[in-house]
Parts: structure tokens; C-alpha cells; sequence
């Protein structure tokens, strides 16, 4: 059996690269978290303090089990933070972290606590003084990450979005706290943030709410579509993230049966760690025009991030598809959704894309969310070309202003 052209093309353009990654250690399957103990024992770890929302913590079926399972290491539980990821947040986490002098974080919950979590890390290593830290992200959006020092992180993720795997963060700060002038959003990165451990209890994800699931299973399965096309893929991410998308594809289509065994939370549990496998590596990731859009469509306006997502992810892959110019890599993403035997691959992967955002009962119009005007476009366009992901999109991929304004009103 011969290779199509689009197949060896796809082996010609990473047949050489660097694949630099340091993951933790990765505990999966159902009430796994009862080796909560015995992780922190083997790493010598003894205080452990809980960082999660409000929702997470008033709710027993979620917090109970995370506390069963750090039996004595448990010293204390915050539960404080929030979707705005506020730097405010974390310095009470930081007062809170030294008065029960604690030597490891559990993040509970989506990604804002890991990513509150992360900040709280970076803040206990730094010894900075708040006005210092305020100044700093005031000027550059920015935190600078300690080579040393920063207390551990055991992610403990309920949604499916896929911030576990990562040496990033997002932080938000605003006039409120005193730390700066203006509402400002950026962010911190550095190897040093990767969680050192990670559990994936499919039955804590079975306990999240749809709508919030919903939204967070459609930000991971993009994140792995964006890995098989970004300009850095390379055979490891290609292998882990083409098999994620097709659990994912797999697991989607049941969950929107109405299938909420525990096997479907498995299946799309096991899809998200695949697709976050790699994708976040020293001073890279493969995150790319989707999360650009993404990020276009929510950093000004109330849209949530999975929501966009769900209805511009079609648009973006048929605008790339179409672009003779452009190494999306179709051959590789139909394989992993396993429609690589049809007639047309590239319309049988837009139309199992839809398939999955259909299942998930997602919007499919910007017109039906609160996001931006239309004749917004032209500004969202251009923030959405400065979008620092951005520089991940595939060879041949230079779009102008304009273009990308017509993808926002196809998906309008």
C-alpha cells in the first residue's frame, strides 16, 4: 500500500524537530483521588491546602471525596476563586497558604483555580511585597516566574478543557484590589508552573454541570484539532492528540445521546489528557487560530470561551481548508477522526466537527451570544491577528484584516 501525496507531506514537514516536555506524574480512572495520601507521602509533602471555587467547595460530591482522599495532609481548603482568575485572589490564598504553613496546592475545579493556583505558587516563591507584584503586572501584564521556590501544584481537574497540562497561567487585576489602576488582564508562563502531579477522576468530571461540561469538552477537543495543524507539531503530539480527538469525537457523540455512564466520562476524560499531552512545552505551545479567535471574541465581551469556540471552529477549518497555500494537514485530522476513507476528507472533517458541537447542543451563530456587533468586526479582526497564538498557524496560513472579518461573517 502506497502513501497519498497529502501523507507524505505530512511525515516531510515534522520530520525533523525538538520535543522538549516534562509532564507529572498522570493517576487516571474512577475514585482514583483516594491515592491522594499516598502521592503526597511518596513526594513528601505534608500540608496540603485545597484551592477551588465556592461552587466546589459547597458541594459535597466533589470536595468530599478530595478530602477523604488527603486524609491527614489536609490543612485547610480556599475556595475563593473565580472565572476572572483575580491577582486579588491570590494574595488572600497567599495569606491563607502562610498562616497554615502549607507545602502543596490542590487545585480543584476548571481552570481558574489551577491558574489562581499557579499565581498563588509564583507569589509565595517571589516574597515580593503586593505594591512590587502590582507594579510589575501593571506595566507588562506579567508576573516574573521564580526559577525556585514555588510550592507544588496536584491538579485535580472537573471539566474537560484541558488547562491541566500546562506551564501557563491567565491572571486579571482590577483598581478593587489596590494592585493597579486600570482593570488588566495578561498572564504568567515558565516550566516551573507544570503541575508535579495530576488526577483524572471521571467520577468527579460526572458531577459538573452540562452546561458547564458542554463548553469545556468543545475548548479540548479544538485544542487538539489546532495541535495537528500548528506550525511546531511534531510525531509525539501528532500521535497523542490525533487519538484524543477521536475519543473525544467518541465520547461527545454519546454524552449528547444522553449516555452518562461512567464509561462515557472515561472516554472523554481519557480524549482530554491525550489531546493536552505536549501541547504546552518550554517557551511554546500549539495552541493556534481557533484559540485566536476565541480569544478575539471573549477578552472585551461577555461570549464564554467554549461558546466561541463551538461557532467560529467550523469557519476557521473551512477558510484553512480552502487555502490551497495553506499545510492544514487534513490527512492527519480525518485519520484521527476516523474519516479518512471518505471521498472528500476535508468536508467529512468540517462536517464531524459540526457533529460534535451539534451533540453538545452548543450555539452555532454570534448573533445568538454576547459577543460582538458586527460592525465590531474590524476591531475583533485586528485583535485577533495580534493574538500571540497566532504564531502557531500553519505553514502558509497570512491571512489580512479583511479575510478574517469574512470569517466572522460566516459564522455571524
Amino acid at each position: 500500500m502506497t502513501r497519498s501525496d497529502s501523507e507524505i507531506d505530512d511525515h516531510e514537514r515534522t520530520s525533523a524537530f525538538r520535543f522538549e516536555y516534562e509532564p507529572p506524574a498522570l493517576r487516571f480512572g474512577a475514585d482514583s483521588v483516594d491515592g491522594l495520601e499516598d502521592e503526597l507521602e511518596r513526594r513528601g509533602f505534608e500540608r496540603a491546602m485545597i484551592v477551588c471555587g465556592s461552587t466546589v467547595g459547597g458541594s459535597p460530591d466533589v470536595i468530599d471525596p478530595v478530602k477523604s482522599g488527603l486524609g491527614s495532609r489536609l490543612a485547610t481548603v480556599f475556595d475563593e476563586t473565580t472565572p476572572k482568575k483575580r491577582l486579588g485572589t491570590a494574595f488572600d490564598g497567599l495569606e491563607r497558604l502562610h498562616a497554615e504553613d502549607v507545602d502543596v496546592l490542590i487545585s480543584l475545579g476548571g481552570g481558574s483555580s489551577l491558574d489562581v493556583a499557579k499565581v498563588l505558587s509564583t507569589l509565595a516563591a517571589s516574597g515580593r511585597s503586593r505594591s512590587d507584584i502590582g507594579a510589575e503586572f501593571s506595566d507588562r501584564g506579567t508576573i516574573t516566574v521564580p526559577d525556585e521556590g514555588l510550592i507544588p501544584i496536584v491538579a485535580i481537574p472537573t471539566t474537560l478543557a484541558g488547562a491541566d497540562l500546562s506551564q501557563v497561567a491567565g491572571v486579571t487585576a482590577s483598581p478593587e484590589s489596590g494592585l493597579v489602576d486600570e482593570e488588566i488582564g495578561g498572564g504568567i508562563s515558565g516550566p516551573e508552573l507544570m503541575p508535579t502531579a495530576a488526577f483524572y477522576d471521571p467520577s468527579l468530571v460526572a458531577t459538573t454541570p452540562e452546561s458547564i461540561l458542554s463548553r469545556s469538552v468543545m475548548n479540548g477537543f479544538d485544542k487538539g484539532v489546532e495541535t495537528v495543524y500548528a506550525n511546531n507539531a511534531t510525531p509525539v503530539t501528532d500521535a497523542t492528540a490525533s487519538r484524543g480527538i477521536g475519543l473525544l469525537a467518541d465520547g461527545i457523540r454519546s454524552y449528547g445521546r444522553g449516555d452518562r455512564g461512567i464509561g462515557t466520562f472515561e472516554t472523554l476524560l481519557e480524549g482530554t489528557v491525550l489531546v493536552q499531552y505536549g501541547i504546552s512545552r518550554p517557551g511554546e505551545t500549539t495552541l493556534s487560530v481557533v484559540h485566536s479567535f476565541g480569544h478575539g471574541l471573549t477578552r472585551t465581551y461577555d461570549v464564554q470561551q467554549g461558546a466561541a469556540h463551538a461557532i467560529v471552529v467550523p469557519h476557521v477549518l473551512e477558510f484553512l481548508f480552502d487555502d490551497d497555500a495553506v499545510d492544514a494537514r487534513v490527512t492527519t485530522l480525518a485519520a484521527g477522526l476516523g474519516v479518512d476513507d471518505a471521498a472528500d476528507p476535508a468536508k467529512a472533517v468540517l462536517e464531524c466537527v459540526m457533529d460534535v458541537r451539534d451533540a453538545l447542543g452548543l450555539p452555532t451563530r454570534l448573533r445568538d451570544v454576547d459577543g460582538p456587533a458586527r460592525a465590531e468586526f474590524p476591531a475583533v479582526a485586528k485583535a485577533i491577528l495580534a493574538d500571540s497564538f497566532m504564531a502557531n498557524a500553519p505553514p502558509g496560513f497570512d491571512p489580512d484584516p479583511e479575510e478574517i472579518e469574512g470569517v466572522l461573517e460566516r459564522a455571524w
